[in-house]
């Protein structure tokens, strides 16, 4: 194994990057801990590697994106972190109510809230809100044969959504496109390969991932509800989203 430090580039209010810094954590992993939004080292070492997007894990020259534990585990000396633990049908099953919640929720946010930034996170209300749709509108792109971008992945939403309606509108659109693709599947064994940004990945594993990552932001949602003394309709619950590998935290501390 190489003696250089392991290194992880996170920034704050990002699923993925919370998932595996407290994956590595419970590991018993040590890491430098890098938020690429303080300082200007961060970015500058990213560039010198030659990484894009967020989270990634170093060691010395080289790097792995840090989507896909089992790749993370490979890299840092660990054994796999397993597969998904629900079939591709109760992944189907459980977006479906973490997106239905998800409009609940969007309906409920204050218009005078949309613009209000994160903390520590140059990203408002409304970008978070339009993201948990933005996930799977990305999945479904790829599933129509287009390569799984991070530039897709996280684009904002344009001037045709500056409202709570329109953001709803939009996600009640992806949610029947979700549910179509479903039902319009051949093969729903989801085993076959797909390119994405972080390498070629099974449908499944991709899928997981759109679920959790949509529910993680959904649950952040919730909780920007609750922090505003606003008791979301509907709360999601630990069985609304059991067998999903979610952080434990909804955010970082």
């Amino acid at each position: 194994m190489s003696a250089e430090p392991i290194k992880v580039f996170w920034q704050p209010w990002c699923t993925s990057c919370l998932k595996v810094k407290e994956y590595l954590t419970g590991k018993g992993v040590e890491y430098e801990s890098i938020n690429v939004l303080e300082g200007e080292y961060g970015r500058s070492e990213m560039a010198r590697l030659g990484a894009k997007s967020i989270p990634i894990v170093s060691r010395g020259n080289d790097f792995v994106f840090a989507q896909n534990l089992n790749e993370v585990a490979r890299f840092v000396g660990l054994d796999g972190a397993g597969g998904p633990d629900l079939s591709p049908a109760e992944l189907v099953q459980t977006m479906d109510r973490v997106l239905t919640a998800a409009l609940r929720f969007v309906g409920q946010m204050p218009a005078g809230k949309l613009n209000t930034n994160l903390p520590k996170r140059e990203r408002s209300y409304r970008v978070l809100c339009h993201h948990v749709f933005g996930i799977p509108a990305a999945f479904l792109s790829a599933m129509g044969g287009a390569k799984f971008t991070y530039e897709e992945l996280v684009t904002e939403p344009d001037d045709s959504m500056r409202t709570t309606d329109q953001i709803a509108a939009y996600g009640r659109g992806i949610k029947e496109r979700f549910g179509a693709w479903w039902n319009d599947l051949d093969d729903t064994s989801c085993k076959w390969t797909v390119d994405t940004y972080y390498g070629g990945q099974s449908v499944h594993d991709l899928l997981e991932r759109t679920v959790w990552h949509s529910a993680q932001h959904t649950l952040q949602v919730q909780a920007l509800l609750e922090d505003m003394g606003i008791t979301p309709d509907g709360a999601l619950g630990d069985g609304d989203v059991a067998g999903l590998p979610l952080p434990s935290h909804v955010w970082d501390a």
